[in-house]
């Protein structure tokens, strides 16, 4: 089985290339590619990315790529809207061709935001901003292809490596003896490595034949539980302590995302049901603190395996 992967070097993508490489040959290529000769992981460039799908031969596309800056993508919309639109209905329209699978990644953002019951699969969506309108094209163009398909709806996503919600909460409480964190927003933190486990799991049931493996659909995934901004700060920094951290902040204050102005606006429900992909697929998902959990050991421990 041979495996492109598009965004190698993304939270999820750098994953993807663990658990994919044992279930088949992964040509992992990201948007400043250079070392394969001619194949293109520029998801800006149509033409270029039809070439790559040509010259690989892919049984499964897997789309870690995409546009994430939610901010700057008020100001550049059709940046936004040519990688997280224009180019997956490319690999869509590709996928359907040649008859190959196409697993996508979107998320919480393409919902309002609205209420407080977690949003199911099949919820209508309504974007609050341009990331989020972007992300709803990039499915709408993947099922009007008719292409085999799996669409994968996240949120509140942190790798090990890099930057992520933790590293910068235990850094602005080794400088700072107070800390406002907003209190209203809520979803679950889930791990890159989660995402990346389940990918492998579906792709590798995608390719096994069984004729029960169910039909093409969008799925939530998320860690279980949920939690705010602030509770989840208030964890790390606790968990930080525990382990032995000296930190600087006495005091974390908790407000509202009103009180915290951005240029896009995020929605403040980030719960997502995630019924459908434990009954079809049997996964289990663990709750949220599990991962933060490993993520802190790794922060603190950097050794730790």
């Amino acid at each position: 089985m041979k495996i492109l992967l598009l965004g190698k070097n993304g939270q999820v993508g750098w994953e993807l290339q663990r658990t994919l490489s044992p279930i088949g040959e992964v040509l992992a290529l990201d948007q400043n590619s250079s070392d394969n000769e001619g194949l293109v992981g520029d998801l800006s460039n149509e033409a270029g990315l039809r070439a790559t799908i040509a010259a690989v031969s892919p049984d499964v596309i897997v789309n870690a790529a995409a546009y994430t800056n939610v901010d700057r993508a008020e100001t550049q919309p059709d940046l936004a809207n040519r990688v997280n639109g224009d180019a997956v209905r490319v690999l869509a329209d590709e996928a359907a061709q040649r008859g190959i699978w196409l697993v996508h990644y979107s998320t919480d953002y393409v919902f309002d935001g609205s209420g407080e019951r977690p949003w199911r699969e099949d919820d209508p969506p309504a974007p609050l901003s341009v990331y989020g309108k972007s992300k709803l094209a990039g499915e709408e163009a993947i099922r009007a292809s008719g292409c085999r398909h799996l669409i994968l709806r996240t949120s509140w996503v942190y790798a090990m490596r890099g930057t992520n919600f933790a590293r910068t909460m235990l850094g602005l409480a080794s400088e700072r003896e107070r800390l406002t964190v907003v209190s209203d927003q809520v979803g679950a933190p889930t791990g890159a490595d989660l995402i990346a486990d389940i990918t492998a799991h579906l792709v590798r049931g995608m390719m096994s034949g069984v004729q029960a493996w169910p039909a093409v659909g969008t799925y939530h995934l998320v860690a279980g539980g949920e939690t705010n901004w602030y509770a989840y700060a208030c964890f790390v920094i606790d968990e930080a302590r525990r382990r032995g951290m000296k930190l600087a902040v006495k005091e974390i204050v908790p407000i509202r995302a009103a009180d915290w102005p951005t240029p896009a606006v995020r929605p403040l429900n980030s719960r997502m049901d995630c019924t459908k992909l434990r009954t079809v697929f049997g996964f289990f998902l663990p709750d949220w603190t599990f991962g933060v959990k490993r993520l802190m050991d790794k922060i603190l421990l950097p050794n730790t395996l």
